[in-house]
This record gives C-alpha cells, sequence and structure tokens, in this order.
C-alpha cells in the first residue's frame, strides 16, 4: 500500500489510529495453532508468540488503553498483564492477528524485506536491554525489552503503509552514508519518524512509562540509556561487526554496565566475528 497524496504528520497519526496494525504471517500461524489446543491455553503461552512480534505488541497495548476504564489504577505495558486483564476469549475476538503484513506488501518484496530486517533488529535490541536489565539488577526487566521492542514501530508501519516513500528514504542513505536518519526522513515524507511517534504514543495513550523509556530526552535515567543503547548496538551491528559506530556503542555500554569496551565485545559475542 502506497498512499498517491503527499500525507502530512498529523494525516499520518490520524490514519495510524484508525487502521488495523498488520502483523507477522508466523504469528497469526502460531496464535491459531494455540487456539486449537484449547487444554493448553494460556495468557503466558499467548504472550510467548505475541512477544516477538512488535507489530502484534503494540496492536494488542493500543487496544487495551483504547479500552481502558477510568477505575483503572495502575498503567499496563506487559503482554502478559494486558492480556489478563482483557481475557483470552476477549483478545482473540477483539484483537485478530489480521491483516498480515505480508498480504499489505504484497508484491512488494524489497519493502516487505526491510520490514523482516526492522523486526528482526527490534527483537536483538530486546534481547540486550532484557540482559543489561538483568545484570543492572532491574525488578521490571520486562518494561524495558517492550521499550526496546517498540522503539522503531512507526518504521514497521510505515514500512507497511508507505513503502515506496521508505525505499526512496533508504536509497537516499545508501547514496550518502552520511546523512542521518531523521534528514533522509524529512526530505522524503517532510518530518522525521520520532516526530510520528511522539505524536502517536499521545494519541493512542501509550503509557507513561513507556513513552518515557523511548525518549531521548530522558537519558540520564539508567533505564532509558538501557533501552537506547540496545537499540543502537542492533541497529549498528545489522551492517556487520565492522561498523565503524560499534567501538563508541562498547564504550557507552561498558560506562552502563561498569565494564571494559572489551569485556562488552566478548559479552556480547563481537569478538567470536572480528
Amino acid at each position: 500500500m502506497q498512499h498517491q497524496k503527499m500525507w502530512g504528520l498529523a494525516e499520518w497519526v490520524d490514519f495510524f489510529s484508525q487502521v488495523d496494525i498488520p502483523v507477522l504471517k508466523q504469528t497469526a500461524r502460531n496464535l491459531s495453532a494455540l487456539r486449537q489446543h484449547e487444554k493448553n491455553l494460556s495468557a503466558r503461552g499467548v504472550a510467548y508468540i505475541i512477544n516477538s512480534d512488535p507489530m502484534m505488541t503494540v496492536k494488542l497495548l493500543r487496544h487495551l488503553q483504547q479500552q481502558k476504564h477510568a477505575s483503572q489504577e495502575h498503567e499496563v505495558m506487559q503482554v502478559d498483564q494486558a492480556l489478563m486483564m482483557l481475557g483470552l476469549d476477549t483478545f482473540f475476538k477483539k484483537v485478530p492477528a489480521e491483516p498480515l503484513a505480508e498480504t499489505v506488501l504484497s508484491g512488494q518484496m524489497d519493502a516487505l524485506s526491510c520490514l523482516l530486517r526492522v523486526i528482526h533488529r527490534s527483537n536483538r535490541a530486546s534481547t540486550f536491554a532484557v540482559d543489561w536489565a538483568v545484570r543492572l539488577s532491574d525488578m521490571h526487566f520486562e518494561e524495558v525489552r517492550i521499550a526496546a521492542l517498540l522503539f522503531d514501530i512507526t518504521e514497521l508501519l510505515m514500512w507497511c503503509f508507505a513503502p515506496v516513500d521508505m525505499l526512496k528514504i533508504r536509497a537516499l542513505q545508501q547514496q550518502d552514508k552520511t546523512l542521518r536518519s531523521n534528514v533522509a526522513q524529512e526530505r522524503v515524507l517532510g518530518f522525521a519518524l520520532f516526530n510520528l511517534q511522539s505524536a502517536l504514543a499521545s494519541k493512542w495513550s501509550l503509557p507513561k512509562l513507556l513513552i518515557t523509556l523511548m525518549d531521548g530526552e530522558c537519558a540520564n535515567q539508567q533505564r532509558v540509556r538501557n533501552v537506547f543503547l540496545a537499540v543502537n548496538l542492533a541497529r549498528h551491528s545489522a551492517n556487520g561487526w565492522n561498523d565503524a559506530a560499534l567501538p563508541d556503542d562498547y564504550t557507552d555500554i561498558g560506562k552502563l554496565l561498569h565494564m571494559q569496551p572489551e569485556e562488552v565485545k566478548v559479552m556480547i559475542g563481537a569478538q567470536e566475528k572480528d
């Protein structure tokens, strides 16, 4: 799908607030298979499947926030808690695993390939983030994992619904390796994706903690630094372990975890790939 008319940020916010968020075909298959075995059906089992798909995760959280009652005292940003609040029957009825991203991007293999790469990168970032949170004795490590997983959710949505524009942005950055992502995005879209993400988070009333953990202006907080460094490492290492930005990543991660850069490389397995 690609809109012919040039949309501004406000129009994209309105669109994403109404559209059904696509999910991965594998997510839909796994949920369907699990549902057929009702004896083994549990919130934990369903959450395990959802947790690897950032689009299905945000689809669930958006629905929960839309149905939020005034009497609800605590915000929920963990998938298993969201499922227990909704109930599994309600989840399957109200938050169906459709449409499929592979169907939305039918015939656009370049865009689909990029989408899948970003999802893989998001999962790697979430793995790094939760590992470091545990090392830092963060008892609420699942919140950090979710924030890292959803950090690039707007990019994923734009790959689904504006693939032509996203490919233009990618081409600009391939032509000029020094071109910053937000500059390329502003040239093509008229706005940066982080601005769209901020507007969506507010429009969808996503949990305040989730918004904080994804906010660069709160980088003085240890948990926020954890998320940002995990996202950076996943992004840079996706280009190969010789990426020029990685030495700075190792230094910054070392400061977070009170380790030497060489120890960080061993921890994440980078030395094996030198």
